[in-house]
C-alpha cells in the first residue's frame, strides 16, 4: 500500500509531541534543580516491539541508549496494565547508575480487561522516561566519583517493577530510598518520572481512539521505514572508503596513562541503490543489510577507573552523529541505524564488562567517541563536519550537610564549554554540545537549593581556537561552599585542547583550581575528589572549541 506522506507527517508530529509533553510534565513536577533547571532528562515513545518511534528534543546520550532499557524491561518483566519497570544497571540496559529509567506499557482498547490479562496480551506501545538523579548512593556524594568498580558507584537496580497494576510497590521504593543520601528529593523526582509516563500512556490512547489503532500502528511502522530510507539516501552520497581516526581521554583517573578510542568507518562500495525517500519497495526488492560499518576494535581495553562506557553508550554516540548528518525534520526513530553496523568488542573501553566502573563513560567517554567519529567523517565529507567541541561535560558534584536543615545535600551539574568552529561560521560560546543538551544551573536556583554561593560565572575569553572560523569560548564558574563539603570533579580535555580542522588551532584545555581560605590557590587535574572547608571555593575553566580553517 502506497504511503501517504501527509499522514506520515501528521503522525510524526503527533508521536514527537507526546515525547515532548512527557518531558514537560517531568520538568514541571521534578524536585531537584538538576532536572527542573538543568533539564537532565529524556523521554521517548516506542512501538510494540520496543523500537523507538519518537524522541523528545532532550539528551542525546540518553535517547540513543534508551531502547536497550526498554528491551531489558520487556525481556525481564511480564507487563500488564498499570505496571511500570525501573532500572539503572549499565550492564542490563542502563548507562550509568545516576540515570534511572522508567518504562511503562501502553495497552489500547480492551487490553486491560480481565480476559486479556489471562491471555497475556502484549502491550501495543511503550513509553519511557529517564532522568539523572543527583545521588544514588555509593562512595561519593553525587555518585560520580573516582571509583574502580561499579559496586562503589551507587545503588544498582536491575529491571524491577516499581508499579504494579497502578500501585507503587513500596518495598521496592523503600529499598532504593534507604540507600541514597537525599531520599526526599529522589522520591520526588521518581514521582515526576511516573507522571511523565502516565502522560505518555494517556496521549497514546487518545491518538488511537481518534484515528484507530490499526492506522496508528501502521504509521509507526511507516515512520521506521521512512527514517531508514532517508539514512540510506544520505549514505549513498558519501564516497566509499575506509575512514579512520583516534583520540584520547587524558587518563582514567587512577593512572596518568591516556586512554585511546579508535574508530574505522567503512562506507561500503558495493552498496545497492537506495529507494527514493517516500516510495514503497517493489515486490522482491531488498536493501543491502548494511551500508556502513563503524568499528571500534582499535580502542583500548577497559580501564581501572570510571571512564569505561557500556555498549549502549557507544551505540548512542553513533546514533547521535549519524542523525546530525540528516535534515532536522527526519524522524529520529530506530530505522536510522538499520543501515549502520556498530562493532564494539566486549572488554574494551567502549563496551566494558562487569564489574567495571562506568560513571564517566556516559558523560566523558561518550563525548570522545563523538570526537573520533567526527574526525573520521571529516575525511569523507569535509564540508559537513565542525572542529572538536569542548569534549567534556565537566561533571561537578558537591555534597555535605546543609546547615539550614541539618540534612544531607547532593549538588550535581555539568558545565558548558565552547562549540567547535563550523565550516561556514564560528562556534558558539558557553554552550552544552554533542551528547549533552542540558543547561547550567541558574545561580539563583543553585543558591536557593544548596549551601553554595556562585562567586563568578562568565565566558572564558580567548579560549576558543583560532582559525578562519573561531571556536567558541568556554566558561569560568567559581562556586564557594558555605559548609564543609566533599567535592568531586570528573572532567577531561585537561592535557590537550579540542582539536581544530583544516588548519584551525586547538581550543584551550580546561583547568580546575581550589581557592583555599588562606588565599592560596591549588591547581588540580581533571579527575579528583577533595574536601573543602566552609568559605573555600572551586573554580572550573572549561575548554574552548577548536578552530576551523587557516587564517
Amino acid at each position: 500500500m502506497p504511503r501517504d506522506p501527509i499522514e506520515l507527517e501528521i503522525f510524526k508530529n503527533l508521536y514527537h509531541s507526546i515525547a515532548e509533553e512527557m518531558g514537560a510534565a517531568l520538568r514541571r513536577t521534578a524536585f531537584s534543580p538538576n532536572i527542573k533547571e538543568r533539564r537532565d532528562y529524556s523521554c521517548a515513545v516506542f512501538d510494540s516491539q520496543g523500537e523507538v518511534i519518537a524522541m523528545g528534543d532532550h539528551m542525546p546520550v540518553h535517547l540513543g541508549s534508551m531502547p536497550m532499557s526498554v528491551r531489558a524491561a520487556i525481556e525481564k518483566c511480564e507487563l500488564t496494565p498499570g505496571d511500570m519497570v525501573m532500572l539503572n544497571d549499565p550492564f542490563a540496559g542502563g548507562t550509568h547508575l545516576p540515570d534511572i529509567t522508567l518504562v511503562a506499557p501502553v495497552f489500547v482498547g480492551n487490553g486491560g480487561s480481565q480476559a486479556d490479562r489471562r491471555r497475556r496480551i502484549a502491550p501495543d506501545f511503550y513509553v519511557a522516561s529517564r532522568a539523572h538523579h543527583a545521588d544514588v548512593g555509593g562512595t561519593y556524594p553525587g555518585s560520580m566519583g573516582l571509583c574502580r568498580e561499579i559496586y562503589q558507584e551507587g545503588f544498582r537496580i536491575p529491571p524491577v517493577k516499581v508499579m504494579r497494576g497502578g500501585t507503587i510497590d513500596r518495598d521496592v521504593l523503600a529499598l532504593l530510598l534507604t540507600n541514597v543520601r537525599t531520599p526526599g528529593e529522589r522520591e520526588g523526582d521518581l514521582g515526576a518520572q511516573i507522571a511523565a509516563c502516565h502522560t505518555g500512556v494517556t496521549r497514546l490512547r487518545e491518538i488511537c481512539a481518534r484515528y484507530g489503532f490499526p492506522r496508528a500502528q501502521r504509521a509507526a511502522t511507516d515512520l521506521l521505514a521512512y527514517s531508514e530510507e532517508m539514512m540510506r539516501a544520505f549514505l549513498a552520497q558519501v564516497p566509499p572508503g575506509v575512514y579512520q581516526a583516534e583520540d584520547f581521554l587524558d587518563n582514567d583517573g587512577v593512572s596518568e596513562t591516556p586512554v585511546k578510542i579508535a574508530v574505522s568507518i567503512t562506507v561500503h562500495a558495493n552498496r545497492r541503490k537506495s529507494l527514493r525517500p517516500g516510495t514503497a519497495r517493489r515486490s522482491g526488492e531488498v536493501f543491502a543489510k548494511r551500508l556502513v560499518t563503524v568499528d571500534f576494535s582499535g580502542s583500548d581495553r577497559q580501564v581501572e577507573g570510571s571512564v569505561n562506557a557500556v555498549k549502549a553508550i557507544t551505540y548512542s554516540a553513533c546514533f547521535y552523529v549519524f542523525r546530525c548528518l540528516l535534515q532536522e525534520d527526519v524522524p529520529a526513530t530506530a530505522g536510522l541505524m538499520r543501515p549502520i553496523e556498530v562493532v564494539a568488542p566486549a572488554g574494551t573501553v567502549v563496551n566494558a564488562r562487569p564489574p567495571a566502573a562506568v560513571a564517566g563513560g556516559n558523560v566523558e567517554t561518550s563525548q570522545r567517541i563523538v570526537d573520533v567519529l567526527m574526525r573520521a567523517l571529516a575525511q569523507a565529507i569535509p564540508d559537513r563536519i565542525p572542529a572538536a567541541a569542548a569534549g567534556t561535560m565537566n561533571n561537578l558534584t558537591i555534597g555535605g550537610i546543609d546547615p539550614r536543615t541539618g540534612e544531607a545535600f547532593a549538588y550535581y551539574e555539568t558545565i558548558a564549554g565552547g562549540m567547535g568552529a563550523r565550516p561556514t561560521k564560528d562556534g558558539v560560546s558557553g554552550v552544552h554540545t554533542h551528547m549533552t543538551n542540558s543547561l547550567n544551573t541558574p545561580a539563583e536556583a543553585l543558591e536557593y537549593a544548596y549551601p553554595l554561593r556562585v562567586r563568578r560565572y562568565a565566558l572564558r575569553s580567548g579560549s576558543g581556537g583560532a582559525g578562519r572560523y573561531r571556536g567558541g569560548d568556554g566558561i569560568v564558574r567559581e562556586i564557594e561552599v558555605l559548609t564543609d563539603a566533599e567535592v568531586t570533579l570528573l572532567a577531561d580535555r585537561r592535557v590537550r585542547g579540542p582539536w581544530g580542522l583544516h588548519g584551525g588551532a586547538e581550543g584551550a584545555a580546561g583547568k580546575a583550581t581550589i581557592l583555599r581560605a588562606d588565599g592560596s590557590h591549588e591547581k588540580l587535574p581533571g579527575k579528583f575528589n577533595v574536601r573543602l572547608r566552609k568559605g573555600e571555593a572551586i573554580r572550573i575553566e572549561s575548554p574552548g572549541g577548536g578552530g576551523w580553517g587557516s587564517d
